[in-house]
């Protein structure tokens, strides 16, 4: 048996993996050691490797196999979501893990990989092929995105997110925004969907499903606006801006 090619079947390995080969402990330690400095193997983090290819000299394991496999929950969430499903226009080295057991942040090849915490497995799909990925689905990805404007995703990326997206599921989204519960993302979620995503299919339900779930109080959508307009249907302060406005229009606008 040539160990290192069983090992290519699994992108990511850990010690565990490998003692299903050996009858003891030291046996599998001297094996990683030997396999390590053979460079056949890299060590990722404490007890998780992966094969170096034969071909290219790099690992075989991508950063998003990686981070399915930093904890028996993780799964790709925020912007890394976003890379996965081919609808980001820029290549980001943060690799965003949500997981309900905490791990360190840590760099592996050129990325850093940052923990999310997280207690909800909900709208998490494992995507076939694909060496044991797991990601959050379209809805929960932008009721993510969008609850954490402020500390990950940024404004123009969830603009640019929401005019990717060809379909979203009403259902789904509702069902996300009360699993969370928060009021301004309520208010967030509706004007961000009813500004950039207006013409794809969203029925006025939904709009007022998360209308009724605002309260009175008046919000900024985001920490950065230092100026901007209010938006009284939504009750937020929103960027004086055209590029972010539909059309270029102000609507429901009062400046401040």
């Amino acid at each position: 048996m040539n160990l290192y090619y069983e090992l290519l079947g699994r992108p990511v390995f850990t010690a565990e993996d490998v003692s299903q080969y050996y009858n003891n402990v030291n046996s599998t330690r001297s094996t990683l050691k030997r396999l390590l400095n053979q460079n056949l193997i890299v060590k990722i983090r404490n007890n998780l490797y992966t094969c170096i290819s034969g071909e290219t000299g790099m690992p075989v394991a991508n950063r998003y196999q990686i981070a399915c496999k930093i904890t028996d929950t993780a799964y790709l969430s925020h912007h890394t979501a976003i890379e996965y499903y081919g609808l980001s226009d820029q290549v980001y080295y943060d690799v965003y893990v949500a997981s309900e057991t905490r791990f360190r942040d840590f760099e592996f090849d050129g990325y850093t990989y940052k923990y999310i915490p997280t207690k909800s497995q909900s709208g998490v799909e494992e995507v076939k092929y694909s060496g044991g990925v797991r990601v959050t689905d379209l809805e929960r990805t932008l009721t993510d995105s969008i609850k954490d404007m402020d500390d990950i995703s940024g404004i123009e990326e969830i603009i640019s997110f929401i005019h990717s997206i060809r379909k979203l599921d009403e259902k789904k989204l509702c069902q996300y925004l009360n699993e969370y519960g928060r009021q301004c993302l309520f208010q967030k979620t509706g004007y961000l969907l009813e500004t950039y995503y207006a013409n794809a299919g969203i029925t006025d339900m939904f709009y007022e499903f998360c209308q009724e779930h605002i309260g009175k109080s008046k919000r900024y959508l985001s920490k950065d606006i230092q100026q901007g307009v209010y938006n009284s249907k939504w009750k937020l302060v929103v960027p004086d801006t055209k590029r972010f406005l539909k059309n270029g229009e102000n609507g429901d606008y009062d400046r401040i």
